[in-house]
């Protein structure tokens, strides 16, 4: 294979920088920079495809897409609501629900808690939750089992296990609005409901029937939980339904409590690609500090080669060369780096937590107790290309000044 005349002088030209030790350091930063930059853009992009995930595969999928709740008193007629609401093409189950506040009480231990009662049957056409409920506990969801599902985290707060008894205060409705003491119900936990996420601090489930009895509500339901075909246009969507219905009831989406984070990883990941610009933009600095003092230090073969004939173009590809070289062996070097680090991301961020003794990330703050990680070829690939072109473009000034040296000077000394 014949090698090109500029690349040929170029690595002449590097072979002959080796011996100017402050030239080759130079050089040398030039490339780990570059390698850094690219390996640390690519984890971060990795984490943000991770966080992606968990709020798709994880939070999507135990939470309702949209729901149609009571205004100011249960809903009667959900039947008939949710029979109408699987009508519109977007909406692929629902099941109705009955939820409340209550405090759970274990010893000492005092735990505030929003009670969702639920149709253990229903429910599995709607959320993957009994994927998340270990030990057994969600075949135990029936009525009059006097059974509750409590979220991880309330049930270390209350410092429960599955089989013991707790006790769970209900506030008593009363239409004089007079102060009245509040049901105390014995509780068995029957599972743990263990998504990793802030969810299990705050959520327990128990059967739809006993949650009616315990609030006198009848066959009444607090409202109807859907699922949708396309979970990102649920506010959309549940507008659409809710002009199909005739009456009155509060119209709900995953986003008004967790869109934000769907957002919120959108923003970061533009921002990490502006970062991924200005880290390489830097790093390849030192490609043109490089370059200049390359220049300067082989002006006289430069000038040789014009001597000889040698245009404008074959001077500026030599310095392309060099610095397509940099960049491209940089973001090999880093892509590899990046991609090694970026798959064992989470088990990396462990081993630190356990070295530490601190949890980077807890779950009753963020919707995720751990470090997610989902490294994407494309953004390798796009990463990788954004370096080698900005290393190419840096090169761009110091070929000019090299086309712009005068050969009579140069040879002369002036």
């Amino acid at each position: 294979m014949i090698e090109p005349l500029a690349l040929f002088i170029e690595r002449r030209f590097n072979y002959a920088k080796r011996r100017n030790k402050f030239v080759s350091f130079i050089s040398i930063s030039s490339m780990i920079g570059i390698s850094v930059g690219v390996m640390v853009i690519i984890l971060g992009l990795s984490a943000m495809n991770g966080f992606q995930r968990e709020v798709e595969q994880r939070i999507l999928a135990v939470i309702p897409h949209a729901q149609l709740e009571g205004v100011s008193e249960p809903i009667e007629a959900w039947k008939e609501m949710l029979d109408m609401a699987v009508l519109h093409p977007r909406v692929d189950v629902g099941a109705p629900y009955v939820t409340f506040t209550a405090l759970l009480e274990k010893g000492a231990n005092l735990k505030p808690v929003q009670i969702k009662g639920i149709d253990p049957q229903m429910e599995i056409s709607l959320t993957n939750m009994d994927n998340y409920v270990v030990d057994g506990g969600w075949s135990t969801l029936v009525a009059g089992n006097h059974a509750i599902v409590l979220g991880r985290g309330i049930a270390e707060a209350l410092g429960v296990n599955v089989g013991e008894w707790l006790t769970m205060l209900v506030p008593s409705p009363d239409p004089d609005l007079k102060l009245r003491f509040p049901k105390r119900i014995r509780m068995q936990v029957s599972g743990i409901l263990n998504l990793g996420s802030q969810v299990d601090h705050g959520l327990a489930l128990i059967a739809i029937q006993d949650a009616q009895k315990y609030l006198k509500i009848g066959d009444k339901v607090s409202g109807v939980a859907l699922k949708l075909s396309d979970p990102l246009r649920a506010r959309s969507i549940v507008h659409e339904v809710g002009q199909t219905l005739s009456q009155y009831v509060y119209l709900k989406n995953w986003t008004q409590e967790f869109g934000f984070l769907y957002r919120d990883i959108k923003m970061v990941r533009a921002l990490i690609y502006l970062v991924m610009v200005l880290i390489i933009s830097v790093a390849c600095f030192n490609i043109v500090s490089t370059l200049m003092m390359a220049v300067k230090d082989r002006a006289a073969d430069i000038a040789v080669l014009r001597t000889m004939g040698a245009q404008d173009g074959l001077i500026r590809s030599i310095f392309v060369w060099n610095g397509l070289i940099s960049g491209l062996f940089g973001s090999i070097i880093g892509s590899v780096l990046g991609w090694v680090f970026a798959y064992n991301l989470t088990s990396i961020v462990i081993w630190i937590e356990r070295m530490t003794e601190k949890k980077l990330l807890s779950g009753d703050i963020y919707f995720v107790d751990f470090l997610p990680t989902e490294p994407h070829l494309s953004d390798v690939l796009t990463v990788s290309l954004t370096a080698v072109l900005l290393s190419m473009f840096a090169t761009w000034y110091p070929a000019q000044r090299a086309c712009e040296l005068c050969p009579i000077s140069v040879l002369s000394g002036r």
